[in-house]
């Protein structure tokens, strides 16, 4: 009788495990590698959205606006060092960073809490890796409410005229990641 009760403890344990990967696996693959581009550009311009301008602060606490870089298309991500995807996805963004210069303004929205994310921790990150592209700070995440940001990663991609062209929840690979440079071009 006792050994049935372990191994019914021991099947309960195994079952509530399986239940908590499966649970955990499909929250992380609903985050990761989504490849897919929510497209506004079929439409006409009088219906595209106007990017919504915020205001955001960089690494020395001076605030900045999107505002500031309308005029050239904007590939605007918000990211946060602890997150797994969009790890995954910066060294892509930076080698079209490095491969673009100054054609196409990257702006990397560091989504700053003061808790699990800091300008402290995201700056190592940045350093660390060596990343050269425009990093900025939400520190009361006004962007990132302007912009109904719910999970991270999440890329838009805003023409030259501040229009929002596309954007896309979750990480992006590099093919995607084009196609969206090639909209706001």
């Amino acid at each position: 009788m006792n050994d049935k009760k372990k191994i019914l403890k021991i099947l309960l344990v195994l079952a509530l495990f399986i239940g908590v990967a499966s649970v955990l696996y499909k929250n992380l693959a609903s985050n990761t590698n989504t490849n897919q581009l929510n497209n506004q550009q079929n439409k006409d311009k009088e219906k595209l959205e106007k990017a919504p301008d915020f205001v955001v602060y960089d690494r020395q606490g001076n605030e900045v606006q999107l505002a500031a870089y309308i005029g050239k298309p904007i590939v605007l991500n918000f990211w946060a060092s602890w997150c797994p995807p969009c790890k995954m996805e910066m060294p892509d963004f930076h080698d079209m960073h490095l491969e673009l210069g100054e054609d196409i303004q990257f702006l990397m929205i560091n989504i700053t809490d003061g808790y699990k994310e800091t300008v402290v921790t995201a700056s190592n990150y940045i350093a660390d890796n060596e990343y050269t592209f425009t990093v900025l700070f939400d520190l009361k995440s006004d962007a990132a409410t302007v912009y109904g940001v719910r999970s991270m990663p999440t890329t838009f991609f805003i023409d030259a005229e501040g229009y929002l062209v596309a954007y896309a929840t979750g990480a992006i690979d590099l093919a995607t990641l084009k196609r969206g440079i090639d909209m706001i071009k």
